[in-house]
C-alpha cells in the first residue's frame, strides 16, 4: 500500500510501485481530467503538480509521489473554473479540442506561481507542452490575461 496526497485529500493505494503516477490518479482514483497522450513524457498531457511544480506523470513511478503534494486539474481549484488561468482559458476560448489543455492549465498555472509576471520569453521558455490543435498563440494570450486577473 502507498499513500498519496491528492487534492489535499489522502489516498491509500494497493498498486506496484512502478506504476506510472498517471495511470494510478486515472485508473485508481478516477481523476481522468489528466490525460494520456504519448507516454514518453513529451507531450505535457499528463501534467500535474508535484509540490508545486509542472510534472508530467506518465513516465513518474508512484512511488516518486509518495510523501509529495499531489494537485492535478480537478484540483486546482474549489469550483473547476476560479483559478486565473481557467477564467482566463473560458474567457479567450483558448481550447480547441481540450485534449491538452488540463496539461496546459497546470503548466501555465505553475508557471505563474512561481513567476507572477513573465515576459514572453518566460512564457514561451516554460510552456512546452504539445498541443495538436496549434492553439499556442491562444495559451500565451491566456496566460498574459491571467496575469492580469490576478
Amino acid at each position: 500500500m502507498l499513500t498519496l496526497k491528492v487534492n489535499g485529500t489522502t489516498h491509500e493505494v494497493d498498486v506496484d510501485p512502478t506504476t506510472p503516477l498517471l495511470w494510478v490518479l486515472r485508473d485508481h482514483l478516477g481523476l481522468t481530467g489528466t490525460k494520456y497522450g504519448c507516454g514518453v513524457a513529451q507531450c505535457g498531457a499528463c501534467t500535474v503538480h508535484l509540490n508545486g511544480q509542472a510534472t508530467r506523470t506518465c513516465v513518474l513511478p508512484v512511488s516518486a509521489a509518495v510523501n509529495a503534494d499531489i494537485t492535478t486539474i480537478e484540483g486546482l481549484s474549489g469550483d473547476g473554473l476560479s483559478h486565473p488561468v481557467q477564467q482566463a482559458w473560458a474567457e479567450l476560448n483558448v481550447a480547441q479540442c481540450g485534449y491538452c489543455q488540463s496539461g496546459q492549465v497546470m503548466a501555465a498555472a505553475a508557471l505563474l506561481a512561481g513567476n507572477p509576471n513573465p515576459s514572453d520569453a518566460d512564457i514561451q521558455a516554460a510552456m512546452t507542452n504539445l498541443c495538436r490543435c496549434g492553439t499556442y498563440l491562444k495559451v500565451a494570450e491566456g496566460i498574459r490575461r491571467a496575469v492580469a486577473l490576478t
